[in-house]
């Protein structure tokens, strides 16, 4: 580690500033402006002067050999400087998504409640900070390297792409508020099913006072669409869409006060969740469900799921009703998505933990004390407010400690076969899955990459045993393998560290699927700012992953008290913008131990703010956003940006408008916005047609706080839905 002090240098002034402070770190002078002399009043300090950690215009983006000729500060050390100094000051901005009151369960996001129920001590005080982000000179050279439109391009990839000219086929449109889907001119975009579309042509319209009931939404298409997959099947086509979550005060908006009354509401939100698999077919208004097709299907939290691969049978897998483990109920939160070459659908478990509580009674006024492996998941003794146990007592902990286990994987469904039992692919890991990308290495072995999306969690990679042949038995492909989770390093490269009984030190592989967040924990995995989507490119051997956002970067450890400095692919502390980090496997071989890594973006708002938090280079005015979240590429190349982010369009948000899907050249690092969606929604998961003339994406929650009517306007109940995007010339789209 360089040895670092301060040094105050009062006599010094610049023009118009205050005294000003100095770092000197490894003979090389850094320095804060303070806006006034109260601000000397706390802060960093240390054994010669205090150094007051302020935002400063000459700290901005000018030059500074400009403003003070002795005083060099290099690019990469600037952006580190001020992460660190944004740290200490703990300048709070508002954060992506969608964050309410907290003062019910019901009023808060997933994230939001985690936080609240399992509070981590704010540790990181300033040293930590600079030793962690500046002290190796030049940590964030790889990072800027990559991470600027300048350098972002193809110039180091092992296997690069090539550019066209112009490869968006599309002009940018700009950020909006408006309570529609707005696509640029010459696109179209039609609502092809919502929530509560009856599957069946004698199966029960939405009811708009109602919302439905238990037995209705049974069997109509599920609520908040995310991951999505077409499959081709002889002449039909087939749609597979995951139903992640219920907006609670939505689906109970005809009672009172927005909450369950009754067994029945209980169970309806229930059935909101799952999957949807549809037949889709075009009609005379553009694409539409095909009712009362034999593929038509709903996979509910009642279904029955094959449990495979290591943890199956283990005892933490016994139950109650399941005392061989190989059997469980269900399948629930489903965000991302992946699929196989073999055609099948892979729908990835994410906030699967707050559906239970437990029905312990609180004893001599002691709080109740829930196992370490609850706490790292965010098991407790209440739940979100959906109420599951009321219904069904597995959901009680106190009565079932098993059955969280036996969530939190990665389900295979085949959707061609309507009568096929989901199976859940234990040697994925279990944790808070957000998507699955699937690629087949150039030996033919199965490589998944999964992102675990939670503050400060990890990014995994499962690479199999055997080797994927047409034709030949799959089964053993995703149950027999090597779990591995990554290790970045500040030098530009990394690591994929194996998940092993020798390296973690548990018992068995079966312990490690089951308790995957730990095992990450214990061979030291980069704590990452919330790993979204993963997209390999199909150009080039290259992955990408969406770093949503970070509240909590730099300032609290995460639920397994890792630390979480501002560092390396993480690089700004209290990140509430997001980035997306690259990565290039040695050798093109996306089994190899050893990767390189770089920054795609960094989101953020350059109207409002000239350091860090404007964002990379190929971040401006008229495609700026924040929380990338949903990522995929198109048979092109073009990378679809996807966010779930803050829709204010205040403050730190202004001029982001509602949330979008933006297109990226890789190459040249440009960025485009296609679509803005909706007010109050998030715009995730999307699929293509086989002729690539049609974009199916995923609209969720629209009007979650109550300021949306969308799609069908008037003062109807918002409704979730897939839209259909085409061009009005019938060309190719992606």
């Amino acid at each position: 580690m360089a040895e670092w002090r301060l040094a105050a240098l009062s006599e010094r002034r610049v023009a118009g500033a205050n005294p000003a402070l100095a770092i000197q770190i490894d003979g090389l002078f850094y320095r804060s402006i303070p806006k006034d002399d109260q601000c000397l009043a706390n802060l960093g300090r240390c054994d010669q002067a205090i150094l007051v950690l302020a935002e400063s215009p000459i700290l901005g983006k000018v030059q500074p050999r400009e403003v003070w000729p002795d005083c060099w500060l290099g690019q990469a050390e600037l952006l580190a400087f001020q992460s660190a100094t944004r740290t200490v000051q703990h300048k709070k901005l508002k954060q992506g998504g969608p964050f309410m009151a907290r003062d019910h369960n019901e009023d808060i996001s997933f994230d939001e409640y985690d936080d609240i129920h399992s509070p981590r001590p704010e540790t990181c005080d300033f040293d930590d900070i600079v030793e962690a982000a500046i002290s190796r000179r030049g940590m964030l050279g790889g990072v800027l390297a990559f991470g600027s439109i300048g350098l972002l391009g193809g110039t180091a990839l092992t296997t690069p792409a090539k550019a066209a000219t112009d490869r968006f086929a599309f002009t940018g449109i700009a950020a909006n508020t408006a309570d529609d889907i707005t696509v640029p001119d010459g696109f179209s975009a039609k609502v092809l099913v919502r929530w509560g579309d009856p599957l069946t042509s004698d199966g029960p319209d939405f009811d708009h006072a109602t919302r439905g009931t238990g037995a209705s939404q049974a069997v109509t298409f599920g609520d908040n669409t995310d991951g999505m997959e077409v499959f081709a099947h002889g002449d039909k086509l087939l749609l597979a869409v995951n139903n992640e979550y219920t907006n609670r005060k939505i689906t109970w908006g005809n009672r009172e006060e927005g909450k369950y009354e009754t067994d029945d509401d209980v169970l309806k939100g229930m059935m909101a969740h799952g999957l949807s698999v549809i037949e889709i077919a075009p009609g005379e208004n553009g694409w539409e469900m095909v009712k009362d097709s034999p593929y038509n299907r709903r996979v509910t939290p009642n279904t029955e799921m094959e449990i495979t691969g290591p943890a199956a049978g283990h005892d933490l897998m016994k139950t109650e009703a399941d005392p061989d483990g190989i059997k469980s109920l269900g399948t629930w939160n489903n965000c991302g998505n992946g699929s196989t070459p073999w055609g099948t659908y892979l729908a990835c478990e994410e906030n699967f933990n707050g559906y239970y509580s437990s029905s312990e009674e609180v004893q001599d006024n002691k709080p109740i004390q829930p196992t370490p492996e609850f706490i790292r998941y965010g098991i407790r003794e209440s739940d979100w407010g959906y109420g599951w146990a009321q219904i069904d007592e597995r959901f009680d902990t106190f009565k079932h400690p098993n059955e969280p286990n036996r969530n939190g994987y990665v389900v295979e469904l085949d959707p061609k076969d309507p009568t096929s039992t989901p199976k859940k692919r234990t040697a994925l890991g279990r944790f808070k899955h957000e998507n699955a990308e699937m690629v087949i290495n150039g030996d033919g072995r199965v490589v998944v990459y999964m992102g675990d999306d939670e503050r400060g969690e990890f990014l995994y990679r499962y690479v199999s045993d055997g080797v994927y042949a047409p034709g030949a038995s799959t089964d053993s492909l995703m149950e027999e393998g090597t779990l591995s989770v990554a290790v970045f390093s500040e030098d530009g490269t990394g690591q994929w560290a194996e998940l092993t009984p020798e390296s973690t030190g548990m018992a068995s592989k079966a312990e490690i699927a089951i308790h995957t967040r730990l095992a990450g924990s214990a061979v030291g995995a980069t704590t990452m700012d919330r790993p979204e989507w993963v997209a390999a490119n199909p150009s080039a051997a290259e992955v990408y992953c969406c770093l949503t956002n970070n509240k909590n970067r730099g300032v609290k450890p995460n639920a397994g008290d890792d630390e979480t400095p501002a560092m390396g692919p993480n690089p700004r502390a209290e990140n509430h913008y997001g980035q997306i980090v690259r990565w290039r496997p040695d050798g093109a071989d996306h089994t190899a131990s050893g990767f390189s890594w770089d920054l795609f973006v960094l989101a953020g708002n350059p109207t409002v703010h000239s350091d860090a938090y404007a964002g990379s280079d190929n971040v401006n005015a008229d495609n700026m956003f924040n929380s990338p979240d949903g990522l995929k590429f198109d048979d092109n190349g073009l990378l679809w940006i996807q966010t779930d982010g803050n829709y204010s369009n205040e403050e730190d948000f202004a001029g982001h408008g509602n949330n979008q899907m933006l297109a990226a050249d890789t190459v040249t690092g440009e960025i485009r916005r296609f679509l803005v969606g909706p007010r109050q929604c998030e715009v995730t998961g999307l699929a293509w047609t086989p002729d690539k003339k049609t974009i199916l994406v995923g609209i969720q929650h629209p009007g979650e706080r109550g300021d949306s009517h969308w799609p069908e306007g008037g003062d109807a109940v918002p409704r979730s839905a897939v839209i259909a995007v085409t061009r009005d010339d019938g060309g190719v789209l992606g």
